[in-house]
């Protein structure tokens, strides 16, 4: 049985196939690494992370994408993957902030459920114009890589995050009554 936390979150399977990892990331929201399988509230992932590639060659680019796999709701992922972020040309020894940011961040507000949240890294063979995809749900990271050229991803991370106060079930306000 595999110990590797993207195959026991299902993050390899339901985003990605199988790969060898060949470059690191790292991933930080307000000076907390992102490890694997961690817990984020949504309140603590309001901005975008910094994504730091550690290497030694500048002109080693690559490419960074972040899906929910789990839109709406992990029972019924109908807009799986949503798209949260796409960054282009990042040059290896910088951080996201020195890349081509093709999609915003959008910041995750899980309603219903515990979603993952999965940043996957590409390692660029050229510099290319990458389009802006006309929408963020069903993106597809296979099919985008495919279409790219991009090959297998090189890195890749996950963390968990739902609704602040709870499960979503139904909350009763004492003036309103059920909601």
């Amino acid at each position: 049985m595999s110990r590797d936390p993207l195959v026991v979150g299902r993050v390899v399977g339901d985003v990605l196939d199988p790969f060898i990892r060949s470059a690191f990331l790292r991933v930080i929201y307000n000076n907390r690494e992102v490890t694997n399988g961690s817990e984020l509230k949504p309140s603590a992932v309001v901005h975008q992370p910094r994504v730091e590639i550690p290497g030694r060659d500048m002109r080693t680019l690559y490419t960074l994408v972040m899906v929910d796999p789990d839109a709406p709701s992990p029972s019924n992922p109908t807009k799986r993957e949503h798209l949260h972020w796409l960054v282009t040309d990042i040059p290896e020894t910088t951080n996201s902030g020195f890349g081509n940011e093709i999609v915003g961040y959008e910041s995750p507000r899980p309603t219903a459920g515990i979603h993952r949240f999965v940043f996957v890294l590409f390692r660029q063979e050229v510099r290319q114009t990458i389009d802006k995809p006309g929408w963020r749900q069903n993106f597809n990271t296979r099919d985008f890589a495919a279409l790219y050229n991009l090959g297998p991803p090189v890195a890749a991370m996950y963390f968990n995050c739902q609704r602040e106060n709870g499960c979503g079930g139904r909350r009763y306000h004492a003036v309103s009554g059920w909601t």
